[in-house]
């Protein structure tokens, strides 16, 4: 009997689950009834159902599954030191149930499930081993994690031992033979591991170097760089031409670098992936772009912002016509607020046109368009086309150059909602460089509505954060501003095997919203520096992405030296 079968009747199990975290206080009745909705809708048990939705901590729900079904919990301190039964159970079979082997002999087979309900699952396992099972209980991102580093050790291992009869020769240039090779098992294997490891590890991009003798495999997550399993450098370039021929690239073309993209589906999700090689001295280095397809809502409350900025931003997106602009080095999620912000414009009554270079986010019903230079459609020229297409929305992936900021501002002023970004350190900074780039300082104050500066801070992980009193190591200045002076409560990083040692998991947005009004209007002339901008700024309200980030350091989200390192080394 599987979940969905005693979900559905067949056996009370689900249902007193359900009755069970309901009376526990852990589930409102409304958070069962949507979860219950989840579960017929994918398939899915409830536990699994309640897992996907977030309606529960994953250990918390571990906890609730135990108390339920009378069973001891295990943490990550009691995994085995490699995997068990490896050559009878698939780890994607164990991925999927959630389910780890801890110890086995001769008769028995002690195993941790997310779900101990799921006996469909765990009787396939009983038969496959011919043992009996005894069950625990863990939280399904520990399984994960464990699955995750059992498997990419193995592959690693696979692929540098015991395939010297499958090596490339360092002159050898037979292409047929390469792609021969890069469509074999072993380094088919050793590519999808690498993209389904760096799904459940967040990913955004995955590095594969090579270097003398070795071939490095590196992962950034939350914006950090951390290295994987190595892999074998003789299959250095079988590996290149793998990913290269998913992109759609010239595998025998060495000497140039290429870009690509295709769309692939890891473990029934969708994923963008954008490729670029480059040549070096040891051979091509690639760079894996990971964008997962958004099917879901973006909400600019998940992103980081505070109730009272989101208000501001909800504020002028309803306005019939302006300019807003986000700004923010690269990578400091400027593309996925202009994302969240149209999400929230995109009803039926508003046409909605983007150019953007690249398109990281698919929307449906907005009308999205590739900058494509080469063949003259930037930014400038984009902007002169919709013009004539009647929208009521405009988003400008960036304003690169002064005509792409001349037409911007014209649009705004002539009755169009307009949203771009600018890199610069700060919103008040937005004001300068517009004044720079040449835009006339009383069209800037007939049209600018408000600009939110922004940059990304990795969130502790809840698993292992320790609170601490004592001294912020932060500017006086800012401090006392904050009323933080002295010793204070806040949140530092420890690590855990959950997190896999670093002490942080995800990313959030620390914001300062800039809102034009009478003073800053006044200001806006070429002699102004951003410095006026940003008193004035404050004088009227606004707080900065130090006060910001602060906030969420007393609210244990994240820590004085992530604040610090994004917002005081780039001050200035």
């Amino acid at each position: 009997m599987n979940q969905l079968a005693a979900f559905s009747g067949e056996s009370g199990i689900e249902t007193s689950f359900e009755g069970f975290v309901i009376a526990g206080g852990y589930l409102s009745a409304t958070e069962i009834g949507r979860a219950r909705k989840a579960s017929q809708e994918t398939g899915s048990g409830l536990v699994a159902a309640i897992r996907n939705l977030g309606l529960m901590p994953g250990r918390d729900l571990a906890r609730a599954v135990a108390a339920y079904y009378k069973l001891p919990t295990v943490t990550e301190n009691e995994w085995p030191k490699a995997s068990i039964l490896g050559d009878a159970l698939s780890p994607r079979y164990l991925r999927e149930h959630k389910i780890l082997p801890l110890v086995a002999d001769d008769v028995r087979l002690v195993v941790a499930a997310a779900d101990p309900g799921n006996t469909a699952a765990i009787e396939a396992i009983r038969l496959a081993v011919g043992r009996t099972i005894e069950l625990r209980v863990a939280a399904a991102d520990d399984i994960d994690a464990a699955i995750d580093r059992f498997k990419s050790a193995e592959d690693a291992q696979q692929v540098s031992s015991g395939r010297s009869e499958n090596t490339v020769a360092d002159g050898d240039d037979d292409i047929e033979h390469l792609k021969d090779l890069a469509l074999g098992a072993p380094v088919v294997q050793f590519v999808n591991q690498l993209l389904v490891s760096a799904m459940h590890m967040r990913a955004t991009d995955i590095h594969i170097e090579p270097f003398r003798g070795r071939l490095t495999i590196r992962y950034r997550v939350d914006g950090m760089m951390i290295e994987g399993p190595a892999g074998a450098a003789q299959m250095a370039r079988a590996i290149v031409s793998r990913v290269k021929i998913l992109s759609g690239l010239d595998i025998a073309e060495r000497r140039l670098p290429q870009d690509g993209r295709a769309s692939i589906r890891i473990e029934g999700r969708g994923l963008d992936v954008r490729v670029a090689t480059m040549p070096t001295i040891h051979g091509e280095a690639v760079a894996i772009r990971l964008l997962e397809n958004v099917r879901q809502v973006l909400n600019p409350a998940k992103l980081g912002i505070a109730p009272r900025d989101e208000q501001l931003l909800r504020k002028y997106l309803a306005a019939p016509h302006g300019l807003m602009i986000v700004t923010g080095p690269t990578g400091s999620g400027k593309t996925t607020t202009l994302a969240a912000a149209l999400t929230i414009l995109n009803e039926p009554h508003r046409k909605i046109l983007t150019i953007e270079d690249p398109i990281e986010y698919q929307i449906e019903g907005v009308n999205q368009a590739q900058a494509n230079p080469d063949i003259g459609f930037g930014f400038a020229n984009a902007l002169r086309h919709f013009l004539r297409h009647d929208p009521d929305v405009i988003m400008v992936g960036e304003m690169r150059d002064a005509e792409t900021a001349r037409i911007a501002v014209h649009a705004a002023l002539t009755g169009h909602l307009v949203l771009t970004t600018l890199h610069t350190n700060s919103a008040a900074g937005a004001v300068t460089r517009l004044l720079d780039m040449g835009v006339d300082g009383y069209l800037m104050a007939s049209c600018l509505t408000c600009v939110i500066g922004q940059r990304l801070v990795r969130v502790l992980c809840t698993n292992c954060r320790e609170q601490v009193v004592e001294p912020i190591d932060f500017p006086l200045e800012i401090l006392e501003r904050a009323g933080l002076s002295g010793p204070v409560a806040h949140w530092r990083a420890r690590g855990c095997e959950r997190c896999n040692g670093i002490g942080y998991a995800g990313r959030t947005s620390i914001v300062e919203v800039l809102e034009m009004n009478d003073e800053i209007r006044q200001l806006t002339r070429p002699s102004v520096s951003t410095w006026q901008v940003e008193e004035a700024a404050a004088r009227a309200g606004m707080r900065t992405m130090a006060l910001d980030g602060l906030e969420k350091c007393c609210a244990g989200i994240t820590t004085p030296d992530e604040v610090r390192r994004v917002t005081l080394a780039l001050s200035g």
